[in-house]
């Protein structure tokens, strides 16, 4: 699926929800936000394309939304285990593609799983960044934090880099980012030059600037 074509909902509009959304909505896709909560709706009015007061354990409320248009759902509702539970399984009964889903712990992330989620999260080892990332692009194997303004990626290499050297593509002044090394399998090239070639299933890990990485990432995006 084309990058641009993507659109998200993420229901529940707490700190890890809002994070997720708020990444997502910077990246340019379409995001639905849906929270109970008048204010937290409020909150994030301004930062994605859509928001929605509504309960989501109401089943008509959410077929009512057209969720089932959506190509990723993403239950980050907090700690209301049991309405977490019930939204993931009403969001998959309506026909969602991918429903990923915020646990509180292994049991809870063991029970969303039986219900039907296609990926389960946890806060505490998935940053609401690094998850919006990660489902932005099926490439993006990692994405670490450096600062508030700088971040290494790890990416798949994709169909338009494979076969082509790293002075082909030209990364650093088309994108302002650096290669740092690339795996291939259980090897590690950690001082790539100019000439070497991208293959077929090879890892880059790339280092930049959010903005500069976010250019990258949907220049090679599949």
């Amino acid at each position: 699926m084309a990058l641009g074509k993507k659109q998200f909902a993420v229901i529940g509009m707490g700190r890890f929800g809002s994070s997720v959304a708020k990444t997502l909505s910077e990246l340019d896709f379409e995001v639905l936000a849906i929270d109970s909560s008048e204010q937290r709706t409020q909150d994030v009015s301004n930062i994605v394309t859509h928001v929605v007061q509504a309960d989501s354990t109401d089943e008509e409320a959410l077929r009512a939304l057209g969720l089932r248009n959506f190509d990723v759902v993403i239950v980050a509702i907090g700690q209301d285990i049991q309405a977490s539970i019930l939204t993931t399984i009403i969001v998959k009964e309506i026909g969602v593609p991918k429903v990923v889903v915020k646990a509180q712990n292994e049991l809870h992330g063991k029970v969303l799983r039986k219900v039907g989620a296609d990926k389960v999260i946890y806060p505490e080892r998935d940053m609401g960044m690094r998850v919006a990332h990660h489902l932005i692009s099926s490439n993006i194997i990692d994405y670490i934090e450096l600062s508030e303004d700088y971040s290494i990626i790890e990416i798949q290499a994709s169909s338009a880099m494979i076969g082509r050297s790293l002075q082909q593509l030209d990364i650093r002044a088309k994108y302002g980012c650096n290669v740092m090394a690339i795996k291939h399998g259980e090897r590690m090239n950690i001082a790539p030059n100019a000439e070497d070639l991208i293959k077929d299933k090879d890892v880059l890990v790339v280092v930049g600037s959010n903005e500069d990485l976010r250019s990258f990432e949907k220049s090679f995006a599949e």
